[in-house]
């Protein structure tokens, strides 16, 4: 489930919000509900496949499921083909591997593969001069599924407690060190990362969740939790603020995903 979100924040000194991780969200800081939309239940419905394929009468079956008629679902999958979203084989869709590249980070998303944190930190040092503007994106993409946050241009970092391989854009542009901070590092990952916004916006979604009854609400919910887990630091826990909700909304994402599963996916198969 989940639409794109690929982008690095700004750093916490360059925003202007409450403090304190206890208060509810600001209406500004709220993640945004998408509606719910013919596209958005093809995608989620693959998403949320593994193997992420399923002949087409599955997935009008899906739409049923959310009251949209099998005209609108397969309008959508044609332009979504068309558009190079998806694949078609025989009356079979799968994603294409722009979105399995998705599916693969948001399922690293929901399970981050953590190793043991002794203190050192990851640390990336641009190293070309004259870099072209779709060099600069692709960096900026690589970092964001990292989950380094950049210190000032050119320096970006994290907690070296993570698990995951290098995109090539990450690995040529950069020159990759080990280090530790002199000071404290959690004053340092609370300049990097947003934490109490970023927290203040999962006990929202986590609250509006469990207030949500119609399945296609609960839906749109969920899609904004993923997309929010995608934008987690990971950080260790000495580096977090108190009773940080990251693990409760990937449990409140799971308890979804399987509601998800039975109401929808084992009837598309």
């Amino acid at each position: 489930m989940g639409e794109d979100m690929d982008h690095v924040g700004p750093g916490a000194a360059e925003r202007d919000h409450d403090s304190g991780t206890g208060g509810p969200p600001r209406e500004a800081d709220r993640p945004a509900l998408r509606p719910l939309t013919a596209r958005s239940i093809v995608l989620s419905t693959l998403l949320g496949h593994h193997p992420a394929e399923l002949p087409a009468r599955a997935l009008v079956r899906a739409g049923q499921v959310f009251g949209t008629a099998e005209g609108t679902i397969r309008v959508a999958l044609t332009r979504m083909v068309a558009a190079g979203d998806l694949q078609q084989c025989d009356g079979t869709y799968r994603l294409s591997a722009r979105l399995l590249a998705r599916q693969a980070r948001q399922d690293d998303s929901r399970a981050p593969r953590l190793r043991p944190w002794a203190g050192d930190w990851e640390i990336a040092l641009v190293t070309g001069e004259r870099r072209s503007a779709a060099e600069r994106a692709a960096l900026r993409q690589a970092m964001a599924t990292l989950r380094l946050a950049e210190l000032r241009e050119g320096s970006w970092l994290r907690p070296a407690n993570l698990e995951r391989p290098r995109p090539s854009a990450a690995a040529d542009q950069c020159a990759w060190l080990t280090g530790t901070p002199e000071d404290a590092p959690a004053p340092l990952a609370a300049r990097l990362w947003d934490l109490d916004a970023w927290a203040r916006q999962a006990r929202w979604l986590l609250s509006t969740l469990a207030e949500s009854e119609r399945l296609a609400d609960r839906f749109a919910v969920a899609a904004a939790i993923l997309r929010h887990l995608l934008t987690d630091p990971v950080l260790p826990t000495p580096l977090l603020p108190d009773h940080w909700p990251g693990d409760a909304l990937r449990e409140a994402y799971a308890s979804f995903e399987e509601e998800f599963r039975t109401t929808v996916l084992d009837r598309v198969d």
